[in-house]
């Protein structure tokens, strides 16, 4: 038998083997059952203090970690906002700039927009000018051609010589009493040699000293004529005339070989054929007698000196040779003088020529002109700006100002 005794009331208490084993076993049992309950109290303690320490450190880990990013946030941020605003600052400033170099370029494009309309009512002007100013000679040619041609038509061999002399003599006669008041201007009627020319020219200074002398000789023909003369038929003709009469200079006013360039380009020197010896078309009958004038003028005072030293029986051969080699000289600068005035003259017909080609094609175009002129009188702003607002707005803009 087992005693077993109480340990809250202290009684004693027989049990059996089997019984003490049951009763051991229910203690083991209840005792196991009690501290593996209380381990798993333990463990579970454990666990949770160990889950909280985990995370306790894991939260203050993260804490720190996420501290660590916003303050890097914060920095990241910071210059963020730096960058943007010296982006903002770069992009207003040079928007600025952008906005200062069109408004520079507004004012460029307006100026250059009235210096355009300036130089282009400019250039109407002068262009209108020149064509006013070519259509005035292209009209006075044609009025010359008209009158020699009707000159030809309406005279006889004989007469269109002598009408030429009355057309020089008038010219002359014109000039007479303002320009040439000391000058001698007569026809040639003395024959006592066995020919005369047609017109002989002379000028004399204050002093009655002659300082200039010209013959000249007018010749033309009617179209119709069987023979047609040469200018240089009548030049070995002239210069014994010239001779003879005491005259310096020879000049035939010429209407011969009309189509003949080398005689329709101005005033033509053929002293390499007789000396002083010059062919000029009528319209330059007064030009050649004037620059032959302004030239002796020149010498005028070299003649009066020589004429003091003549009357006063003095060796004057030294003046002579001056003279000799003024003369020369005026010659030669004649010559070059007088190349420069073709050339001049042949551009004047050049141009002349191209005008009257532009007259020919604006006549042509006379239909043109007048479709033209409907479609302007048709035209209207409000057509011209129906598909372009732009353009609307601009009318309208320079209405407003106005």
């Amino acid at each position: 038998m087992q005693e077993i005794k109480c340990p809250n009331c202290g009684e004693v208490f027989q049990v059996d083997e089997s019984s003490y084993d049951s009763i051991a076993k229910q203690v083991r049992d209840r005792e196991f059952s009690k501290e593996i309950e209380q381990r798993e109290n333990y463990y579970t303690n454990e666990k949770e203090a160990a889950v909280k320490l985990a995370q306790a450190e894991t939260a203050e880990k993260l804490n720190k970690e996420l501290a660590k990013k916003d303050a890097e946030i914060v920095q990241l941020q910071s210059k963020i906002d730096s960058l943007e605003t010296e982006k903002r600052l770069a992009i207003n400033e040079a928007v600025l700039k952008k906005e200062e170099e069109i408004s520079n370029q507004k004012e460029k494009i307006a100026l250059l927009n009235g210096q355009i309309e300036t130089n282009e009512k400019t250039a109407r002007l002068k262009e209108q000018t020149l064509k006013e100013n070519y259509e005035e000679k292209l009209k006075d040619k044609e009025e010359q051609i008209a009158y020699y041609r009707d000159l030809k038509a309406r005279q006889s061999t004989k007469m269109v010589g002598e009408t030429l002399e009355q057309h020089c003599e008038i010219e002359f006669n014109k000039l007479r009493a303002t320009g040439f008041q000391n000058a001698y201007f007569e026809k040639d009627n003395d024959a006592k040699t066995g020919s005369k020319g047609d017109f002989i020219f002379r000028e004399f200074a204050d002093d009655g000293t002659e300082f200039i002398s010209i013959m000249f000789e007018m010749k033309n023909e009617m179209d119709e004529t069987a023979t047609k003369h040469k200018n240089e038929d009548f030049f070995k003709e002239l210069d014994k005339d010239r001779n003879e009469k005491k005259c310096e200079y020879a000049v035939l006013v010429s209407l011969l070989e009309a189509d003949n360039e080398l005689y329709n380009t101005g005033i033509v020197d053929v002293s390499y054929r007789y000396p002083k010896m010059y062919v000029i078309r009528p319209q330059f009958f007064i030009p050649m007698i004037t620059l032959l004038r302004n030239a002796s003028l020149n010498a005028l005072q070299y003649k009066q000196e020589l004429a003091v030293i003549r009357n006063q029986n003095i060796d004057i051969s030294h003046f002579e040779e001056d003279m000799n080699d003024f003369k020369d000289k005026f010659s030669r600068n004649y010559r070059l003088a007088s190349e420069k005035f073709k050339k001049a003259i042949d551009e004047i017909d050049k141009t002349i020529d191209h005008l009257q080609k532009t007259k020919d094609a604006l006549l042509s175009s006379e239909n043109n002109l007048r479709l033209a002129n409907n479609k302007a009188e048709e035209l209207s702003i409000k057509r011209l700006t129906r598909n372009n607002p732009t353009m609307a707005a601009k009318f309208a803009e320079l209405e407003q100002n106005d």
